[in-house]
């Protein structure tokens, strides 16, 4: 995935949702359907998610700094986690509150502003034209990770790439699409039986889908906060890089932590030859760092610690 590609996916869900939401929140105000202001809120959340991604990707490109010497790559991830904290807390816990609100005047026998409004059918057509939104913004996001996902499954690819943009964009638009649904089976049950419960099993649905999707991006990014290695695909290339260097008889154990999506830190131990000297042991390290950034252009920082080859399994330490 390129920056511009997860870029290009972001600004897409932006601009869709902020429109969406205009659209939402103006059927709300003309039939007072709690699912349509949960779904309303609902794109506002999702709107400041996306304003929240693209704040981090312009902080992440921050210089090196005397405190932070390994630069500010993983403020994305930082980032990442805020939106499921927004997406849980004013996506989900509100729409939750809405349909426990709504439950109450239904059982208090107060008259339903949609099932009496002249205009119950403006959230049939907003909820219609939100879905053609939201599904091309699906689509953008989409196109944008094949390049990155290849042959792995959508669920391999949500938890094991390193760049929280596109899994979060796609995510956020699934969801988008599932909470429209239930907003028009909500909207239009209702208006069909002349039943509230509808709107309020409707706006509880989508309560409760953003708060499993918050759930599902809090813990993926929280692993990548923690630090999270290269992929095994990845290492293999930087250990074949290194196996294949003068100098370089084994390699002893080998490390690597993402700094960010596309900075990849690389610490390695190598066995050298007994009788090399100093000036042998230099151009072999040199020679190997060079093998592994052609190997792996991620790999920025690279410490390579050269030992003499007693026999230690590799991957100790």
């Amino acid at each position: 995935m390129s920056a511009e590609g997860g870029a290009k996916a972001v600004v897409a869900a932006l601009l869709a949702n902020i429109g969406i939401a205009v659209l939402k929140f103006l059927a709300w105000a003309l039939t007072g359907a709690s699912s349509m202001l949960a779904e309303a809120i609902h794109s506002v959340a999702d709107s400041g998610n996306q304003m929240l991604l693209l704040l981090g990707r312009s902080r992440s490109r921050r210089a090196a700094t005397r405190e932070h010497q390994f630069g500010y790559g993983r403020e994305r991830y930082v980032y990442a986690f805020l939106v499921s904290v927004v997406l849980f807390s004013v996506g989900g816990l509100f729409a939750l509150y809405e349909a426990y609100h709504k439950l109450h005047e239904v059982l208090a026998g107060h008259p339903d502003e949609l099932l009496e409004s002249r205009w119950w059918w403006v959230p049939l057509v907003v909820l219609g034209g939100a879905l053609v939104l939201e599904g091309l913004s699906l689509r953008t996001a989409v196109a944008e990770s094949a390049p990155q996902r290849g042959t792995t499954s959508w669920v391999r690819f949500v938890r094991s790439t390193k760049s929280p943009e596109l899994p979060v964009v796609l995510l956020e638009d699934f969801a988008a699409l599932v909470g429209l649904c239930f907003a028009l089976l909500g909207v239009g049950l209702s208006k069909l039986t002349g039943s509230g419960y509808w709107d309020v099993a409707g706006t509880a649905a989508i309560g409760l889908l953003l708060v499993a999707v918050a759930a599902v991006l809090a813990v993926e990014t929280k692993s990548l906060l923690l630090g999270e290695s290269a992929r095994p695909e990845v290492e293999h290339r930087i250990r074949e890089a290194l196996e294949a260097t003068p100098g370089v008889e084994r390699v002893i154990h080998l490390r690597t932590l993402h700094l960010g999506p596309d900075e990849l830190l690389v610490a390695a131990k190598t066995g050298v030859p007994r009788e090399a000297s100093a000036a042998d042991v230099a151009r072999g390290i040199d020679a190997a760092e060079r093998a592994i950034r052609s190997a792996e252009p991620m790999a920025t920082l690279i410490y390579i610690e050269p030992d003499i080859d007693r026999g230690e399994q590799s991957g100790s330490g």
